[in-house]
């Protein structure tokens, strides 16, 4: 007897749908079907976060590269990862009043003006903090833009690099969560952006170990990837500078 799909009414010959890919089992919606669906999501979420948190540590490069040539079933889709782990950085670091802006641009001395800075500074950081995953998006397209210039001989088109950087932030994201205990125990001391500094050093060199092995058949790579980390690095301090400079005229 043939069956078909309850979707698009296509004659089914297996476990999914050829026409329109809906699975041939098609449960009664109720406590029972809730619950499967629940645990089959959870599973998803979680096999494909650890997954791929894996191969970022594991064969970085090696695992990207096969991403973009097409093997990418057990990945969880990059943006959605980003996306993920910035909400979560964000939730511990606004909850637990980690401001990392704060300690790296502080105005010092006496007077009105002086208070007034840093309060703009601590409104600034605070900001940061609730919506980081807007940040950690807008980071992607101008790290793209220094592994796009540097390695754009190697056949990867501009979207294929956004994907790579966006991996890349996910990477870091990772690494900054699984050491949040190091930014706790630091908090409101000197040492937090020591800290700071040397797990982002370790989020770097973590970046160079995954473009030197993506890239592994480009010439001078190991300079390329420097370059291609230099060039979002000036970028960005531009940027802030200019913020910078523009929010303390303003104040002026």
């Amino acid at each position: 007897m043939t069956t078909y799909c309850q979707n698009c009414n296509t004659a089914l010959q297996g476990k999914y749908c050829s026409n329109c890919g809906q699975s041939s089992e098609t449960h009664k919606i109720d406590v029972h079907y809730l619950w499967h669906d629940v645990q089959h999501g959870l599973l998803h979420f979680d096999k494909g976060i650890l997954f791929t948190t894996k191969e970022l540590f594991t064969r970085p490069g090696n695992s990207i590269r096969e991403f973009l040539e097409g093997k990418r079933a057990k990945h969880f889709q990059p943006i959605s990862l980003v996306l993920v782990l910035a909400g979560i950085y964000g939730l511990l670091f606004h909850f637990f009043k980690i401001n990392m802006f704060e300690n790296y641009v502080v105005a010092s001395g006496p007077g009105e003006r002086v208070s007034h800075i840093n309060e703009v500074i601590g409104t600034m950081s605070e900001w940061i903090g609730q919506h980081y995953s807007i940040l950690a998006l807008l980071q992607i397209p101008i790290f793209t833009i220094g592994t796009y210039l540097c390695f754009r001989k190697s056949g990867y088109n501009f979207v294929e690099h956004l994907i790579i950087n966006t991996f890349l932030i996910g990477q870091r994201l990772i690494l900054h969560i699984i050491t949040f205990p190091l930014y706790y125990i630091s908090n409101g001391t000197p040492m937090l952006t020591s800290v700071d500094r040397i797990i982002n050093l370790i989020g770097y060199a973590l970046a160079i170990w995954t473009l030197i092995q993506l890239f592994k058949n480009q010439r001078k790579r190991i300079l390329r990837t420097i370059f291609s980390l230099l060039i979002p690095f000036l970028i960005i301090f531009l940027i802030l500078t200019g913020c910078l400079f523009y929010v303390f005229a303003s104040i002026s």
